[in-house]
């Protein structure tokens, strides 16, 4: 039987013992801080756990397809008990028209400048998961609108031609590595081998299991965010700049002092 755990254990204290016909196996975790939900790394587990890790702060689901972004967001949502929001459903009540037919009308570059804007006013949310527009149309396109997008966890559902998860996580690493655009700032990458939306549920597990990696990685990842979105999120993720920066010169105002003390932020809805 393949048992996936929720975490690291010690090898050198895990004990294995045989009690008439029953195998006991005592298992000590590696980090005891570490809360586990559960034993094994379930959908159930997950929600609980990366919902306590995450401290509120907000996912984006960027990627090449709307809909894909759109579905993996609801089932997220609802695991972790978060906001769904939907920028292209937003744009297109806010302009009364369809993605497509402003593209005709203004350009893709219409497009990503209002998503921008609609971004802008989602930064200071805590506990949503919004899903952006696909495509070289929307803003996580571009490595110029990533501003506010940096205000929360980015998850890039990308597309894959990876034959196994080696290969996948190579095609990864070069991708990011290329730079070639927007999506390459993303927090995580989750690979996609083909899409059909009955595997929403399991793309959205993936998603919060790369979630919960990247911060156990950092535990101070989500007090940062939360220091990037009051500081104005000026666009100065990751080395984050005192609070009288101006991002169009680059230089601190005469005068100003800093002292960054990363810290659990307390959120409140």
């Amino acid at each position: 039987m393949e048992l996936n755990l929720y975490g690291r254990i010690k090898p050198a204290e895990t004990i294995w013992l045989l009690d008439d016909d029953q195998l006991v196996v005592n298992l000590k975790k590696q980090d005891p801080e570490m809360k586990w939900p559960d034993i094994t790394e379930t959908w159930e587990s997950l929600t609980v756990g990366v919902a306590q890790l995450l401290q509120g702060v907000s996912v984006f689901l960027v990627g090449e397809f709307s809909e894909i972004n759109y579905k993996v967001s609801r089932e997220l949502a609802v695991g972790l008990g978060y906001t769904p929001l939907d920028t292209r459903e937003l744009l297109e009540t806010f302009t009364k028209q369809t993605v497509d037919s402003l593209v005709i009308a203004e350009g893709s570059d219409a497009i990503a400048e209002v998503e921008s804007a609609i971004l802008e006013s989602l930064s200071s949310h805590i506990r949503s998961v919004v899903a952006t527009i696909g495509g070289q149309h929307g803003a996580a396109a571009r490595g110029d609108q990533w501003r506010h997008l940096y205000s929360g966890f980015t998850v890039w559902l990308s597309q894959s031609e990876a034959k196994d998860e080696a290969a996948a996580k190579e095609e990864a690493r070069i991708t990011i590595q290329s730079g070639s655009q927007g999506f390459t700032n993303a927090d995580v990458v989750v690979k996609l081998s083909g899409w059909d939306p009955d595997y929403s549920k399991a793309v959205a597990q993936a998603t919060l299991s790369a979630l919960k990696q990247l911060i156990l990685s950092d535990k101070k990842l989500p007090g940062k965010k939360g220091l990037y979105i009051r500081l104005g999120c000026r666009g100065d993720w990751p080395d984050i700049k005192p609070p009288g920066w101006d991002p169009s010169t680059g230089t601190v105002a005469k005068g100003t002092s800093f002292c960054l003390r990363m810290q659990t932020v307390e959120r409140n809805s």
